[in-house]
């Protein structure tokens, strides 16, 4: 009996299941034959699309993806402007901008974001991040609870009262994190349920 209730229990608590939407952009800067930016999307850590400055295409790596993206031209529309139109000329300037705060004149070097959101489809619980960093060490993030960036580095206390006073950025981020992320994530899964199941991604 006591071996039922624990299967039972067990059933239970892995029928919860956490989904997340995770972005990535990597900026480079001294990488001989590599792309100046290069965007990656995963769901539930797969792999599902990427982009880079050099081919100018968004590549889905999933048939399904296909799919979502006929099914929602929207989003293929905001995956071309963010990778080939926004993101490369905005981190080229933060890029430029953290060399002269560290002092730095030539070498290889690389700046990155992280964002994206996280749903448990049991609880609803929703939560959202945007992170930096900068030659691999961790420069600034976004509290969303408090809607303030953190820097653990005096070269990106500068960024951070910018950034802080940007009332109307921060609130952009918060909806983009908390509202449009999820939306997104929970078409993506409904997409992609049969793919993500063989990958052992939902139970």
């Amino acid at each position: 009996m006591k071996n039922l209730l624990l299967l039972l229990l067990l059933c239970h608590v892995s029928s919860s299941v956490k989904h997340s939407l995770k972005f990535f952009v990597t900026a480079s800067s001294g990488v001989p034959n590599f792309p100046q930016l290069v965007g990656a999307v995963t769901v539930d850590d797969l792999l599902v699309g990427n982009c880079d400055s050099n081919k100018k295409i968004i590549e889905p790596k999933q048939k399904w993806v296909k799919t979502a993206l006929e099914n929602n031209p929207q989003h293929l529309e905001w995956y071309t402007e963010e990778c080939f139109a926004i993101l490369p000329h905005i981190f080229k300037a933060r890029m430029d901008s953290l060399k002269q705060r560290f002092n730095q004149s030539g070498g290889v070097h690389i700046f990155q974001r992280l964002s994206g959101c996280e749903w448990d489809d049991e609880t609803g619980e929703i939560k959202g991040f945007m992170q930096y960093g900068y030659d691999g060490e961790d420069l600034i993030s976004l509290d969303l609870k408090t809607l303030t960036w953190i820097a653990p580095k005096p070269q990106a206390v500068i960024t951070k009262l910018r950034w802080d006073a940007d009332k109307v950025r921060l609130i952009d981020h918060e909806n983009y994190l908390t509202n449009v992320c999820p939306e997104w994530l929970k078409s993506y899964v409904t997409f992609g349920k049969s793919s993500l199941q063989r990958k052992g991604r939902i139970t």
